[in-house]
Protein backbone atom coordinates (compact mmCIF):
# COMPACT_ATOMS: atom_id res chain seq x y z
CA UNK A 1 0.00 0.00 0.00
CA UNK A 2 3.04 2.46 0.83
CA UNK A 3 4.23 2.00 -2.51
CA UNK A 4 1.17 2.33 -4.22
CA UNK A 5 0.40 5.54 -2.34
CA UNK A 6 4.28 6.92 -2.99
CA UNK A 7 2.90 6.88 -6.88
CA UNK A 8 -0.37 8.11 -6.11
CA UNK A 9 1.34 11.48 -4.63
CA UNK A 10 3.97 11.46 -7.34
CA UNK A 11 1.41 11.68 -9.76
CA UNK A 12 -0.43 14.19 -7.83
CA UNK A 13 2.51 16.52 -7.18
CA UNK A 14 3.13 16.48 -11.43
CA UNK A 15 -0.38 17.80 -12.01
CA UNK A 16 0.20 20.73 -9.57
CA UNK A 17 2.66 21.60 -12.77
CA UNK A 18 0.07 21.73 -15.12
CA UNK A 19 1.65 22.18 -18.39
CA UNK A 20 5.26 22.95 -17.90
CA UNK A 21 7.46 24.87 -15.72
CA UNK A 22 8.15 26.99 -18.31
CA UNK A 23 4.19 27.94 -19.19
CA UNK A 24 3.90 27.96 -15.11
CA UNK A 25 6.86 31.01 -14.87
CA UNK A 26 4.94 32.63 -18.54
CA UNK A 27 1.68 32.96 -16.63
CA UNK A 28 3.29 34.67 -13.85
CA UNK A 29 5.03 37.23 -16.29
CA UNK A 30 1.74 38.20 -17.65
CA UNK A 31 0.84 39.04 -13.88
CA UNK A 32 -1.78 36.36 -13.57
CA UNK A 33 -2.20 33.78 -10.58
CA UNK A 34 -2.13 29.57 -11.92
CA UNK A 35 -5.11 27.83 -11.34
CA UNK A 36 -4.20 26.12 -8.04
CA UNK A 37 -3.46 29.42 -6.66
CA UNK A 38 -6.44 31.09 -7.68
CA UNK A 39 -8.42 28.16 -5.92
CA UNK A 40 -6.17 28.73 -2.68
CA UNK A 41 -7.08 32.40 -2.66
CA UNK A 42 -10.52 31.91 -3.33
CA UNK A 43 -10.50 29.06 -0.65
CA UNK A 44 -11.24 30.03 3.05
CA UNK A 45 -8.17 29.51 5.11
CA UNK A 46 -7.28 26.65 6.92
CA UNK A 47 -10.15 24.43 5.92
CA UNK A 48 -10.90 21.26 4.23
CA UNK A 49 -11.64 20.71 0.30
CA UNK A 50 -11.19 17.78 -2.41
CA UNK A 51 -10.40 17.48 -6.04
CA UNK A 52 -13.22 16.51 -8.73
CA UNK A 53 -11.85 15.09 -11.66
CA UNK A 54 -8.13 14.55 -10.97
CA UNK A 55 -6.13 12.62 -13.19
CA UNK A 56 -8.86 13.03 -15.82
CA UNK A 57 -6.98 12.97 -19.06
CA UNK A 58 -4.11 10.94 -17.73
CA UNK A 59 -2.55 8.68 -20.51
CA UNK A 60 -5.09 10.41 -23.10
CA UNK A 61 -4.28 12.45 -26.39
CA UNK A 62 0.02 11.51 -26.29
CA UNK A 63 -0.44 12.36 -30.09
CA UNK A 64 -1.04 16.26 -29.32
CA UNK A 65 0.94 16.40 -26.43
CA UNK A 66 -1.34 15.14 -23.54
CA UNK A 67 -4.09 17.35 -21.41
CA UNK A 68 -3.04 16.79 -17.47
CA UNK A 69 -6.08 17.17 -15.37
CA UNK A 70 -8.22 17.96 -18.32
CA UNK A 71 -6.62 21.05 -18.29
CA UNK A 72 -8.96 22.40 -15.59
CA UNK A 73 -8.74 21.79 -11.87
CA UNK A 74 -11.95 21.49 -10.28
CA UNK A 75 -12.37 21.40 -6.05
CA UNK A 76 -15.44 21.63 -3.83
CA UNK A 77 -14.60 23.94 -0.97
CA UNK A 78 -15.49 26.27 1.61
CA UNK A 79 -15.70 30.17 0.07
CA UNK A 80 -16.85 32.58 3.15
CA UNK A 81 -18.25 29.00 4.85
CA UNK A 82 -20.34 28.01 1.84
CA UNK A 83 -19.72 25.07 0.42
CA UNK A 84 -19.24 25.69 -3.68
CA UNK A 85 -17.82 23.75 -6.65
CA UNK A 86 -15.06 25.87 -8.57
CA UNK A 87 -13.70 25.16 -11.64
CA UNK A 88 -10.49 26.61 -12.89
CA UNK A 89 -9.48 26.33 -15.97
CA UNK A 90 -5.44 25.78 -16.40
CA UNK A 91 -4.13 27.78 -19.53
CA UNK A 92 -0.70 26.12 -19.23
CA UNK A 93 -2.35 23.18 -20.86
CA UNK A 94 -2.71 24.29 -24.69
CA UNK A 95 -3.59 27.86 -23.51
CA UNK A 96 -6.68 26.18 -21.39
CA UNK A 97 -7.89 24.53 -25.02
CA UNK A 98 -11.04 22.52 -24.12
CA UNK A 99 -10.41 18.49 -25.10
CA UNK A 100 -13.34 16.32 -25.03
CA UNK A 101 -12.32 15.22 -21.86
CA UNK A 102 -12.08 18.99 -20.84
CA UNK A 103 -16.03 19.09 -21.75
CA UNK A 104 -16.95 16.21 -19.77
CA UNK A 105 -15.17 17.35 -16.61
CA UNK A 106 -16.69 20.73 -16.86
CA UNK A 107 -20.23 18.99 -17.08
CA UNK A 108 -19.24 16.49 -14.04
CA UNK A 109 -18.78 19.96 -11.86
CA UNK A 110 -22.37 21.66 -13.00
CA UNK A 111 -23.38 17.90 -12.53
CA UNK A 112 -22.56 18.62 -9.02
CA UNK A 113 -23.80 22.00 -8.68
CA UNK A 114 -27.74 20.68 -9.80
CA UNK A 115 -27.68 17.33 -7.82
CA UNK A 116 -26.47 19.19 -4.57
CA UNK A 117 -27.69 23.06 -4.61
CA UNK A 118 -24.71 24.57 -4.58
CA UNK A 119 -22.92 27.68 -6.10
CA UNK A 120 -20.19 26.93 -8.65
CA UNK A 121 -18.00 29.61 -9.73
CA UNK A 122 -15.74 29.29 -12.78
CA UNK A 123 -12.56 30.92 -13.31
CA UNK A 124 -12.51 30.80 -16.79
CA UNK A 125 -8.79 31.25 -18.70
CA UNK A 126 -9.60 29.04 -22.59
CA UNK A 127 -8.53 29.19 -25.55
CA UNK A 128 -11.75 27.49 -26.51
CA UNK A 129 -12.00 24.36 -28.32
CA UNK A 130 -9.19 22.28 -29.31
CA UNK A 131 -9.47 22.86 -32.73
CA UNK A 132 -8.16 19.48 -34.02
CA UNK A 133 -10.23 17.64 -31.95
CA UNK A 134 -13.49 19.87 -32.90
CA UNK A 135 -15.37 16.85 -34.31
CA UNK A 136 -14.78 14.97 -30.73
CA UNK A 137 -16.03 17.68 -28.68
CA UNK A 138 -18.37 20.20 -30.62
CA UNK A 139 -21.91 18.58 -31.78
CA UNK A 140 -23.06 15.61 -29.72
CA UNK A 141 -25.01 15.90 -27.03
CA UNK A 142 -22.20 15.60 -23.64
CA UNK A 143 -19.86 18.42 -26.23
CA UNK A 144 -19.34 21.88 -25.31
CA UNK A 145 -22.69 23.04 -25.86
CA UNK A 146 -24.11 20.88 -23.16
CA UNK A 147 -22.35 23.33 -20.90
CA UNK A 148 -24.24 26.10 -21.93
CA UNK A 149 -27.46 24.09 -22.23
CA UNK A 150 -26.31 23.08 -17.79
CA UNK A 151 -25.42 27.21 -17.56
CA UNK A 152 -29.20 27.69 -18.69
CA UNK A 153 -30.58 25.09 -16.22
CA UNK A 154 -28.89 25.86 -13.18
CA UNK A 155 -29.97 29.41 -13.54
CA UNK A 156 -33.70 28.33 -13.46
CA UNK A 157 -32.82 26.22 -10.76
CA UNK A 158 -32.29 29.13 -8.61
CA UNK A 159 -28.09 28.11 -8.18
CA UNK A 160 -25.62 31.22 -8.01
CA UNK A 161 -22.94 31.20 -10.89
CA UNK A 162 -20.30 33.86 -10.67
CA UNK A 163 -17.66 33.77 -13.60
CA UNK A 164 -14.60 35.54 -13.63
CA UNK A 165 -12.68 36.10 -16.95
CA UNK A 166 -9.18 36.25 -16.02
CA UNK A 167 -7.63 35.16 -19.08
CA UNK A 168 -9.00 34.34 -23.05
CA UNK A 169 -12.63 34.01 -23.11
CA UNK A 170 -12.97 32.85 -27.23
CA UNK A 171 -16.03 32.01 -29.62
CA UNK A 172 -18.64 29.74 -27.86
CA UNK A 173 -16.81 29.25 -24.36
CA UNK A 174 -17.90 33.30 -24.26
CA UNK A 175 -21.25 32.09 -23.59
CA UNK A 176 -20.16 30.61 -20.20
CA UNK A 177 -19.55 33.62 -17.97
CA UNK A 178 -22.13 35.81 -19.57
CA UNK A 179 -25.16 33.46 -18.68
CA UNK A 180 -23.95 33.38 -14.78
CA UNK A 181 -25.46 35.19 -12.55
CA UNK A 182 -22.46 37.75 -11.81
CA UNK A 183 -19.56 38.70 -14.75
CA UNK A 184 -16.28 39.90 -13.33
CA UNK A 185 -13.24 40.37 -15.67
CA UNK A 186 -9.49 41.24 -15.16
CA UNK A 187 -7.89 44.14 -16.55
CA UNK A 188 -5.46 43.64 -19.38
CA UNK A 189 -5.66 39.76 -18.95
CA UNK A 190 -9.18 38.87 -19.31
CA UNK A 191 -10.90 39.41 -22.70
CA UNK A 192 -14.15 37.95 -24.22
CA UNK A 193 -15.29 37.90 -27.66
CA UNK A 194 -17.36 35.75 -30.07
CA UNK A 195 -14.64 36.34 -32.62
CA UNK A 196 -11.00 37.51 -32.28
CA UNK A 197 -8.73 40.00 -34.05
CA UNK A 198 -7.25 37.53 -36.79
CA UNK A 199 -10.70 35.89 -37.54
CA UNK A 200 -12.53 39.01 -36.99
CA UNK A 201 -10.48 40.62 -40.16
CA UNK A 202 -10.22 37.61 -42.03
CA UNK A 203 -14.21 37.26 -42.14
CA UNK A 204 -15.08 41.17 -42.02
CA UNK A 205 -12.14 42.95 -43.06
CA UNK A 206 -11.99 45.21 -39.85
CA UNK A 207 -8.56 45.41 -38.25
CA UNK A 208 -8.94 46.07 -34.20
CA UNK A 209 -6.98 44.50 -31.48
CA UNK A 210 -8.28 42.08 -28.94
CA UNK A 211 -8.35 44.11 -26.22
CA UNK A 212 -10.36 46.85 -28.03
CA UNK A 213 -12.60 44.18 -29.76
CA UNK A 214 -13.69 42.49 -25.93
CA UNK A 215 -11.56 43.60 -22.77
CA UNK A 216 -12.34 45.26 -19.64
CA UNK A 217 -12.82 48.59 -20.46
CA UNK A 218 -14.70 47.47 -23.73
CA UNK A 219 -16.62 45.38 -21.48
CA UNK A 220 -17.11 47.09 -18.65
CA UNK A 221 -17.89 50.52 -19.71
CA UNK A 222 -19.60 50.22 -23.63
CA UNK A 223 -21.67 46.90 -24.36
CA UNK A 224 -21.99 46.15 -20.67
CA UNK A 225 -21.71 42.41 -20.78
CA UNK A 226 -19.30 42.07 -17.63
CA UNK A 227 -20.61 43.50 -14.57
CA UNK A 228 -17.46 45.20 -13.03
CA UNK A 229 -13.69 44.89 -14.11
CA UNK A 230 -10.78 44.83 -11.20
CA UNK A 231 -7.47 45.37 -11.79
CA UNK A 232 -5.70 42.03 -10.74
CA UNK A 233 -6.49 38.50 -10.20
CA UNK A 234 -6.53 39.34 -6.05
CA UNK A 235 -8.85 41.82 -6.49
CA UNK A 236 -11.42 39.85 -8.33
CA UNK A 237 -11.07 36.87 -6.43
CA UNK A 238 -11.92 39.32 -3.40
CA UNK A 239 -14.88 40.56 -5.56
CA UNK A 240 -16.24 37.15 -5.71
CA UNK A 241 -15.79 36.22 -1.71
CA UNK A 242 -17.88 39.76 -1.26
CA UNK A 243 -20.53 38.47 -3.44
CA UNK A 244 -20.81 34.94 -2.02
CA UNK A 245 -20.86 36.40 1.68
CA UNK A 246 -24.16 38.01 0.81
CA UNK A 247 -25.81 34.91 -0.18
CA UNK A 248 -29.16 33.32 1.72
CA UNK A 249 -28.74 30.22 3.12
CA UNK A 250 -30.54 27.23 2.39
CA UNK A 251 -32.42 24.57 4.75
CA UNK A 252 -30.19 22.19 6.14
CA UNK A 253 -31.83 19.83 8.00
CA UNK A 254 -32.67 16.70 5.21
CA UNK A 255 -30.43 14.11 7.12
CA UNK A 256 -29.41 13.05 10.53
CA UNK A 257 -26.49 14.45 12.14
CA UNK A 258 -24.97 14.28 15.59
CA UNK A 259 -21.68 15.57 17.45
CA UNK A 260 -19.00 13.10 15.54
CA UNK A 261 -16.62 10.62 17.20
CA UNK A 262 -13.48 9.15 16.00
CA UNK A 263 -13.39 5.96 14.03
CA UNK A 264 -12.35 2.75 16.19
CA UNK A 265 -9.05 2.48 14.09
CA UNK A 266 -7.19 4.95 12.75
CA UNK A 267 -7.72 5.40 8.78
CA UNK A 268 -4.12 4.45 8.24
CA UNK A 269 -4.60 0.97 9.87
CA UNK A 270 -6.83 0.36 6.35
CA UNK A 271 -2.43 0.49 4.70
CA UNK A 272 -1.41 -2.34 6.51
CA UNK A 273 -4.60 -4.51 6.95
CA UNK A 274 -5.91 -4.69 3.16
CA UNK A 275 -4.20 -7.32 1.60
CA UNK A 276 -2.44 -6.59 -1.87
CA UNK A 277 -3.66 -10.62 -2.75
CA UNK A 278 -6.88 -10.27 -4.71
CA UNK A 279 -7.01 -13.72 -3.98
CA UNK A 280 -7.11 -13.12 -0.02
CA UNK A 281 -9.48 -12.96 2.36
CA UNK A 282 -10.00 -10.24 4.43
CA UNK A 283 -13.34 -9.16 6.97
CA UNK A 284 -14.57 -5.64 5.36
CA UNK A 285 -16.20 -4.58 8.78
CA UNK A 286 -12.38 -4.13 9.99
CA UNK A 287 -12.04 -1.62 6.57
CA UNK A 288 -15.81 0.02 7.58
CA UNK A 289 -14.13 0.56 11.28
CA UNK A 290 -11.57 3.25 10.39
CA UNK A 291 -14.09 5.23 8.45
CA UNK A 292 -17.07 5.30 10.30
CA UNK A 293 -17.81 6.90 13.71
CA UNK A 294 -16.78 4.36 16.50
CA UNK A 295 -19.69 2.53 18.34
CA UNK A 296 -22.14 3.49 15.68
CA UNK A 297 -22.60 0.26 13.31
CA UNK A 298 -25.59 -1.44 13.31
CA UNK A 299 -25.76 -4.43 11.17
CA UNK A 300 -28.43 -5.54 8.93
CA UNK A 301 -29.00 -9.71 8.69
CA UNK A 302 -25.85 -9.88 9.74
CA UNK A 303 -26.18 -13.51 9.95
CA UNK A 304 -27.64 -13.57 6.48
CA UNK A 305 -26.56 -13.63 3.31
CA UNK A 306 -22.91 -13.02 4.46
CA UNK A 307 -21.15 -11.88 1.38
CA UNK A 308 -22.50 -8.52 1.44
CA UNK A 309 -22.34 -6.37 4.72
CA UNK A 310 -25.48 -4.09 5.27
CA UNK A 311 -25.11 -1.27 8.25
CA UNK A 312 -26.54 1.98 9.85
CA UNK A 313 -23.13 3.84 10.60
CA UNK A 314 -22.30 7.55 11.01
CA UNK A 315 -19.64 9.00 9.53
CA UNK A 316 -18.17 12.24 10.95
CA UNK A 317 -21.56 12.02 12.69
CA UNK A 318 -24.01 12.00 9.69
CA UNK A 319 -26.10 8.98 9.46
CA UNK A 320 -25.30 6.82 6.41
CA UNK A 321 -26.65 3.36 4.91
CA UNK A 322 -23.75 1.15 4.34
CA UNK A 323 -23.69 -1.67 1.66
CA UNK A 324 -19.77 -3.27 1.01
CA UNK A 325 -18.77 -6.56 -0.50
CA UNK A 326 -17.52 -8.84 2.36
CA UNK A 327 -14.22 -10.76 1.51
CA UNK A 328 -14.53 -12.97 4.24
CA UNK A 329 -15.00 -16.54 3.09
CA UNK A 330 -17.74 -17.61 5.16
CA UNK A 331 -20.39 -20.54 6.14
CA UNK A 332 -24.13 -19.95 5.13
CA UNK A 333 -26.66 -22.18 6.09
CA UNK A 334 -29.18 -23.21 3.51
CA UNK A 335 -32.53 -25.00 3.55
CA UNK A 336 -32.38 -28.72 5.08
CA UNK A 337 -29.58 -27.81 7.25
CA UNK A 338 -26.88 -27.85 4.37
CA UNK A 339 -23.92 -26.02 5.30
CA UNK A 340 -21.48 -24.60 2.54
CA UNK A 341 -18.53 -21.98 2.00
CA UNK A 342 -19.46 -18.90 -0.34
CA UNK A 343 -16.56 -17.24 -1.66
CA UNK A 344 -15.87 -14.13 -0.53
CA UNK A 345 -16.33 -10.82 -2.91
CA UNK A 346 -19.32 -12.71 -4.61
CA UNK A 347 -22.84 -11.80 -4.51
CA UNK A 348 -25.34 -14.61 -4.12
CA UNK A 349 -29.10 -14.89 -4.04
CA UNK A 350 -29.54 -14.26 -0.49
CA UNK A 351 -26.93 -11.29 -0.42
CA UNK A 352 -28.75 -9.44 -3.41
CA UNK A 353 -31.86 -9.95 -1.65
CA UNK A 354 -30.69 -8.51 1.39
CA UNK A 355 -29.03 -5.42 0.24
CA UNK A 356 -32.12 -4.81 -2.32
CA UNK A 357 -34.54 -4.46 1.25
CA UNK A 358 -31.28 -2.51 3.23
CA UNK A 359 -31.34 0.54 0.36
CA UNK A 360 -35.14 0.35 0.12
CA UNK A 361 -35.80 0.58 3.96
CA UNK A 362 -32.70 3.88 3.83
CA UNK A 363 -34.69 5.27 0.94
CA UNK A 364 -37.72 5.40 3.50
CA UNK A 365 -35.87 7.01 6.10
CA UNK A 366 -33.68 9.26 4.30
CA UNK A 367 -30.80 8.06 5.31
CA UNK A 368 -27.65 8.09 2.70
CA UNK A 369 -26.48 5.12 0.94
CA UNK A 370 -22.32 4.78 1.33
CA UNK A 371 -21.22 1.62 -1.08
CA UNK A 372 -17.69 -0.08 -0.52
CA UNK A 373 -17.05 -2.23 -3.68
CA UNK A 374 -14.66 -5.20 -4.24
CA UNK A 375 -16.57 -7.54 -5.99
CA UNK A 376 -16.05 -10.29 -8.65
CA UNK A 377 -19.56 -10.38 -9.69
CA UNK A 378 -23.12 -12.14 -8.89
CA UNK A 379 -22.54 -16.26 -8.59
CA UNK A 380 -22.96 -17.95 -11.56
CA UNK A 381 -23.47 -21.79 -12.16
CA UNK A 382 -26.86 -24.15 -12.31
CA UNK A 383 -27.07 -23.88 -8.94
CA UNK A 384 -27.57 -20.12 -8.79
CA UNK A 385 -29.76 -20.22 -12.03
CA UNK A 386 -32.59 -22.40 -10.38
CA UNK A 387 -32.18 -20.45 -7.32
CA UNK A 388 -32.86 -17.32 -9.31
CA UNK A 389 -29.68 -15.35 -9.30
CA UNK A 390 -30.81 -12.75 -12.04
CA UNK A 391 -34.44 -11.88 -10.40
CA UNK A 392 -32.86 -11.19 -7.28
CA UNK A 393 -29.77 -9.62 -8.70
CA UNK A 394 -32.31 -7.53 -10.75
CA UNK A 395 -33.98 -6.68 -7.22
CA UNK A 396 -31.29 -4.98 -5.84
CA UNK A 397 -30.39 -3.45 -9.43
CA UNK A 398 -34.11 -1.87 -9.46
CA UNK A 399 -33.89 -1.01 -5.46
CA UNK A 400 -30.56 0.59 -5.72
CA UNK A 401 -30.94 2.40 -9.12
CA UNK A 402 -34.12 4.32 -7.76
CA UNK A 403 -32.27 5.32 -4.78
CA UNK A 404 -33.48 9.06 -4.18
CA UNK A 405 -31.52 9.50 -0.99
CA UNK A 406 -27.70 10.76 -2.50
CA UNK A 407 -25.30 7.72 -2.81
CA UNK A 408 -21.75 7.63 -2.49
CA UNK A 409 -19.61 4.85 -4.15
CA UNK A 410 -15.49 3.61 -3.14
CA UNK A 411 -13.68 1.27 -5.16
CA UNK A 412 -11.82 -0.90 -2.63
CA UNK A 413 -10.67 -3.43 -4.39
CA UNK A 414 -12.26 -5.53 -7.59
CA UNK A 415 -15.20 -3.94 -9.42
CA UNK A 416 -15.99 -6.65 -12.25
CA UNK A 417 -19.20 -6.90 -14.46
CA UNK A 418 -22.71 -6.71 -13.13
CA UNK A 419 -21.11 -5.98 -9.92
CA UNK A 420 -19.87 -2.64 -10.64
CA UNK A 421 -23.66 -2.48 -11.72
CA UNK A 422 -24.91 -3.52 -8.51
CA UNK A 423 -23.05 -1.77 -5.98
CA UNK A 424 -23.61 1.42 -7.95
CA UNK A 425 -20.51 1.69 -10.08
CA UNK A 426 -21.01 5.38 -12.31
CA UNK A 427 -23.42 4.51 -14.53
CA UNK A 428 -26.22 4.50 -11.78
CA UNK A 429 -25.63 8.44 -10.53
CA UNK A 430 -23.76 8.29 -7.38
CA UNK A 431 -23.11 12.09 -6.14
CA UNK A 432 -19.41 11.04 -6.04
CA UNK A 433 -17.41 7.94 -6.74
CA UNK A 434 -13.93 7.49 -5.91
CA UNK A 435 -11.24 4.41 -5.94
CA UNK A 436 -8.08 3.54 -3.95
CA UNK A 437 -5.00 3.13 -5.78
CA UNK A 438 -6.13 -0.93 -5.36
CA UNK A 439 -9.24 -0.96 -7.07
CA UNK A 440 -9.36 -2.79 -10.52
CA UNK A 441 -12.47 -1.93 -12.70
CA UNK A 442 -13.33 -3.93 -15.75
CA UNK A 443 -15.68 -6.15 -16.91
CA UNK A 444 -13.43 -9.15 -15.11
CA UNK A 445 -10.13 -9.86 -13.99
CA UNK A 446 -6.86 -9.79 -16.41
CA UNK A 447 -6.81 -13.74 -16.21
CA UNK A 448 -10.15 -14.50 -16.44
CA UNK A 449 -10.46 -12.32 -19.59
CA UNK A 450 -6.95 -13.62 -20.88
CA UNK A 451 -8.05 -17.02 -20.61
CA UNK A 452 -11.67 -16.52 -22.71
CA UNK A 453 -10.05 -14.20 -25.05
CA UNK A 454 -7.35 -16.61 -26.06
CA UNK A 455 -10.34 -19.28 -26.45
CA UNK A 456 -11.75 -17.01 -28.78
CA UNK A 457 -8.99 -16.71 -30.79
CA UNK A 458 -7.68 -20.29 -31.05
CA UNK A 459 -11.30 -20.97 -32.26
CA UNK A 460 -11.27 -17.93 -35.30
CA UNK A 461 -7.59 -19.93 -36.32
CA UNK A 462 -8.74 -23.51 -36.03
CA UNK A 463 -11.42 -22.65 -38.53
CA UNK A 464 -8.50 -21.61 -40.91
CA UNK A 465 -6.82 -25.15 -39.87
CA UNK A 466 -4.51 -23.05 -37.75
CA UNK A 467 -3.14 -24.36 -34.90
CA UNK A 468 -0.74 -22.94 -31.55
CA UNK A 469 1.62 -24.27 -30.19
CA UNK A 470 2.03 -24.34 -26.38
CA UNK A 471 4.39 -21.60 -26.54
CA UNK A 472 2.59 -19.59 -28.89
CA UNK A 473 -0.46 -19.96 -26.84
CA UNK A 474 1.14 -18.61 -23.85
CA UNK A 475 2.96 -15.52 -25.59
CA UNK A 476 -0.44 -14.53 -27.19
CA UNK A 477 -1.76 -14.80 -23.19
CA UNK A 478 0.73 -13.11 -22.28
CA UNK A 479 0.06 -10.26 -24.96
CA UNK A 480 -4.17 -10.32 -24.16
CA UNK A 481 -3.55 -9.97 -20.13
CA UNK A 482 -1.03 -7.58 -20.36
CA UNK A 483 -3.16 -5.28 -22.11
CA UNK A 484 -5.79 -6.07 -20.09
CA UNK A 485 -4.12 -5.02 -17.18
CA UNK A 486 -3.31 -1.63 -17.99
CA UNK A 487 -6.59 -1.07 -18.67
CA UNK A 488 -7.35 -2.53 -14.72
CA UNK A 489 -5.77 0.17 -13.62
CA UNK A 490 -7.68 2.79 -11.39
CA UNK A 491 -5.34 5.81 -13.28
CA UNK A 492 -6.97 3.99 -16.35
CA UNK A 493 -10.75 4.86 -15.10
CA UNK A 494 -10.00 8.18 -13.90
CA UNK A 495 -8.33 9.21 -16.94
CA UNK A 496 -11.83 8.92 -18.55
CA UNK A 497 -13.76 10.03 -15.36
CA UNK A 498 -15.60 6.87 -15.17
CA UNK A 499 -14.18 7.76 -11.56
CA UNK A 500 -13.58 11.38 -9.86
CA UNK A 501 -10.68 10.11 -9.05
CA UNK A 502 -8.15 7.95 -7.13
CA UNK A 503 -7.72 8.66 -3.50
CA UNK A 504 -6.09 8.08 -0.36
CA UNK A 505 -8.33 5.71 1.96
CA UNK A 506 -7.59 8.13 4.39
CA UNK A 507 -9.95 10.96 2.71
CA UNK A 508 -12.63 8.69 2.10
CA UNK A 509 -14.16 9.54 5.48
CA UNK A 510 -13.30 13.67 4.29
CA UNK A 511 -15.63 12.86 1.38
CA UNK A 512 -18.71 11.58 2.32
CA UNK A 513 -18.62 13.75 5.37
CA UNK A 514 -18.60 16.54 2.63
CA UNK A 515 -20.66 14.76 -0.08
CA UNK A 516 -23.44 14.49 2.43
CA UNK A 517 -23.49 18.15 3.67
CA UNK A 518 -23.63 19.42 -0.33
CA UNK A 519 -26.49 16.95 -0.35
CA UNK A 520 -27.82 18.25 2.60
CA UNK A 521 -28.32 22.12 0.70
CA UNK A 522 -31.40 20.77 -1.07
CA UNK A 523 -34.78 21.57 0.53
CA UNK A 524 -36.46 17.75 -0.23
CA UNK A 525 -35.80 14.73 -1.96
CA UNK A 526 -38.19 12.76 -4.16
CA UNK A 527 -40.95 10.49 -2.95
CA UNK A 528 -39.02 6.99 -3.41
CA UNK A 529 -40.71 4.04 -5.73
CA UNK A 530 -39.16 1.16 -7.11
CA UNK A 531 -41.35 0.46 -9.56
CA UNK A 532 -41.85 -3.49 -10.35
CA UNK A 533 -39.52 -6.16 -8.30
CA UNK A 534 -40.23 -9.95 -8.01
CA UNK A 535 -40.14 -11.44 -5.06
Amino acid sequence: MQELLTQLKSKTEKLYLGGGIEKLDKQKDKGKLTAWERIQYLLDPNTTYFEIGKFAGDGLYEEHGGCPNAGVVIVLGYIQTRLCIIVSNDATVKAGAWFPISAKKNIRAQEIAMENNIPIIYLVDSAGVYLPMQDEIFPDKEHFGRVFRNNAKISAMGIPQISAIMGSCVAGGAYLPIMSDYALIVEKTGSVFLAGSYLVKSSVGEIVDNETLGGAVTHSEISGVTDNKYPDDESCLDAIRNIIDKFGKTKQNLFSRKIPTLPEYDPTFIYNYLPQDRLKPYNMLEIIKAIVDKGSIEEYKKDYGKTIICALARVDGWAVGIVANQREIVKAKKPGNITEMQMGGVIYSDSADKAARFIMNCNQQKIPLVFLQDVTGFMVGSRSEHGGIIKDGAKMVNAMANSVVPKFTFIIGNSYGAGNYAMCGKAYDPRLIYAWPTAQIAVMSGASAGKTLLQIQEGALKTKNINLSDEEKQNLLDKIEQQYNEQLSPYYAAGRLWVDGVIDPAETRKIISMGIEAANHNESIPKYNVGVIQV
